[in-house]
């Protein structure tokens, strides 16, 4: 895959609390990994554990910790370029005792390129990304080809791509760009139901307060 020109993301720098710029500082070489133009090596990465799924775009990551701390049994990499969330869930990591999760700082689309290995990931996570809900910045949206078929390229056989947004016109995109893309098969006839093990995010709350509609997208490799 090609280096994008085009950003699917804005830095916005946000105020960091005491906790999450401790935990950032104190915590960060411990759980990050750093950008390198070279694979991952999982074994070594997640000693022990034979599924790694890759989160996109986590946010504050109020979801990440909680499916990690329910699946120990897993590994879980999140990619996020926002310093307050990678504060915060660094923050959880430590107060958790959380030992299965690492954090990339970077562009997504750069990390996928040159870090997951083809037929690696057991699952790829993307909950809310930024819709970029004018029409002239939709080249914008991070869910579209090729991008879906990077990922798609590295997922395990029987591995899962789970997406959700409350915006409805992504949400359709999102839908019939999967449904095109002829790696994946649809879990169901549509839309998915909720995933009862994806725990709902503040965000989310808040988007289910205003009567948003959350759409889900559950695909699995072929």
């Amino acid at each position: 895959m090609e280096k994008r020109g085009i950003k699917s993301y804005v830095i916005r720098q946000g105020r960091m609390s005491q906790a999450q710029q401790q935990a950032y500082r104190e915590q960060k070489e411990k759980w990050s990994l750093p950008y390198e133009e070279k694979a991952l090596d999982f074994t070594e990465t997640f000693p022990g554990l034979d599924q790694v799924v890759l989160e996109i775009g986590f946010g504050m990551g109020d979801a990440t910790h909680q499916i990690a701390f329910e699946n120990r049994d897993k590994g879980y990499i999140g990619v996020e370029v926002h310093k307050p969330g990678v504060g915060k869930l660094l923050d959880q990591i430590t107060k958790r005792e959380l030992t299965n999760i690492r954090i990339i700082e970077h562009d997504a689309c750069e990390v996928v390129d040159r870090m997951i290995s083809p037929a690696s990931l057991a699952g790829v996570h993307i909950f809310f990304p930024d819709p970029w809900p004018k029409k002239k910045h939709h080249k914008r949206r991070l869910i579209q080809e090729p991008f879906v078929t990077e990922l798609a390229k590295r997922l395990k056989p029987g591995g899962y791509f789970y997406a959700a947004t409350d915006w409805d016109d992504y949400a359709d995109q999102m839908l019939e760009v999967l449904s095109a893309n002829s790696l994946l098969e649809n879990g169901f006839s549509g839309f998915a139901d909720h995933q009862s093990w994806r725990p709902l995010t503040n965000f989310e709350q808040k988007g289910l307060k205003k009567s948003h509609e959350i759409h889900e997208v559950f695909f699995v490799k072929k």
